[in-house]
């Protein structure tokens, strides 16, 4: 046997071996009364937006695709899902302090100007959750609205000051 049919092989056999260990996708259960689109006034367009380009990976509504059941995509997607709920929770957004909420609206502003999010590995196979330039606007316009409307005192923050993460 050739050199190059034992690597093809050996390949196959590990990809059989990794489909063994399966993530978990369970999602943990909502609670509404800690749920952004619950708390903050959001109307139905901006909860639409929200829902199909933010909430599969920042918060516990997870729509898992069917090649999330192969590995190894399946892990680097679960590993997206974690980043994304611990970067950014919209199911536990009521348990945030105010001044992490103004911070965390702060950045989703600033990522979705910039283009930086939706990432667009995820907008490759998730075309509902590209933003057209519009829909980026009234999102950025929508989270300062909503900074506005916190109060978060900021004349108080000292300007090096880090943010609660």
């Amino acid at each position: 046997m050739s050199l190059i049919k034992k690597i093809i092989i050996g390949f196959v056999v590990v990809f059989v071996l990794i489909q063994f260990f399966p993530i978990d996708k369970t999602n943990p259960p909502v609670d509404a009364t800690v749920n952004m689109i619950n708390l903050v006034d959001t109307s139905p367009e901006m909860q639409q937006v929200l829902k199909s380009a933010c909430y599969d990976c920042h918060s516990y509504e997870t729509e898992y695709p069917w090649y999330s059941n192969i590995a190894p995509v399946s892990w680097w997607i679960k590993d997206h899902v974690n980043e994304g709920r611990e970067e950014l929770n919209f199911s536990t957004w009521g348990s945030y302090s105010l001044k992490r909420q103004d911070h965390k609206l702060e950045e989703m502003g600033e990522e979705v100007d910039e283009s930086e999010m939706p990432l667009t590995s995820y907008t490759l196979t998730h075309s509902h959750a590209r933003l057209n330039d519009s829909q980026r606007q009234a999102l950025v316009s929508w989270a300062k609205a909503v900074r506005e409307k916190l109060g978060y005192d900021r004349a108080g923050d000292d300007e090096g000051e880090e943010h609660e993460e």
